[in-house]
């Protein structure tokens, strides 16, 4: 691999970092005055988590090269993390949320890697799974004083620009052919999921 496909990988990876940064200070504090659409917004921003899988999904799609897949993989998402969101804001038990978001992190990287090209069903239907446990963590984590609507409206936005930030990366490394940069996108995701999952256990 050569020295400017690592540095554009790098540089994309901590893109990825840069945007989780600026609202981790507000993304998961339930008293937060902005709980309407704006902070919404920010907790998808608000962790690495989150934001890794959430451009996982719009390179995955664009690598698949199906003229399909860039929309049916965005859609499943974000129809399946509106489901996990309801489930989260009505409390109903779902264990592994937190293991769910993790296993998004790594699956979705480890796609990326190794150029994986399932059939566009069971893409979207795995992408939709692990959209469930997100959508979930911003629904259970929303402010006692949100407005839902408004809320859910924001998480869904940010979530939209993430794949449209992944889809975009992707097809410009596609156009430029550099396909190196699909393995190391993929091995960074993955780094970054063993990472949450460490912090976690610290």
């Amino acid at each position: 691999m050569g020295q400017r496909q690592i540095q554009q990988a790098l540089l994309f990876f901590g893109a990825m970092l840069a945007v989780s940064l600026p609202s981790a200070a507000i993304a998961h504090v339930g008293g937060h005055e902005t709980a309407g659409f704006l902070h919404g917004f920010q907790h998808p921003l608000g962790g690495l988590d989150h934001v890794v899988a959430m451009v996982a999904v719009g390179v995955w799609a664009v690598q698949l090269e199906n003229v399909k897949a860039p929309i049916a993989l965005p859609l499943s998402f974000l129809g399946l993390m509106c489901l996990g969101g309801l489930l989260g804001m009505v409390e109903m038990p779902l264990p592994g949320i937190e293991v769910g978001i993790i296993i998004s992190d790594i699956l979705l990287g480890a796609f990326i890697f190794f150029g994986t090209r399932l059939p566009l069903v069971w893409s979207s239907l795995i992408v939709a799974a692990l959209a469930i446990f997100h959508g979930y963590a911003h629904g259970a984590e929303m402010p006692a004083n949100a407005q839902g609507l408004q809320y859910a409206l924001g998480f869904l936005g940010s979530t939209a620009i993430l794949h449209l930030i992944g889809m975009g990366v992707a097809t410009l490394a596609l156009r430029r052919q550099q396909s190196q940069f699909f393995r190391m996108a993929g091995v960074l995701m993955v780094l970054a999921g063993v990472m949450v999952a460490a912090q976690g256990i610290v």
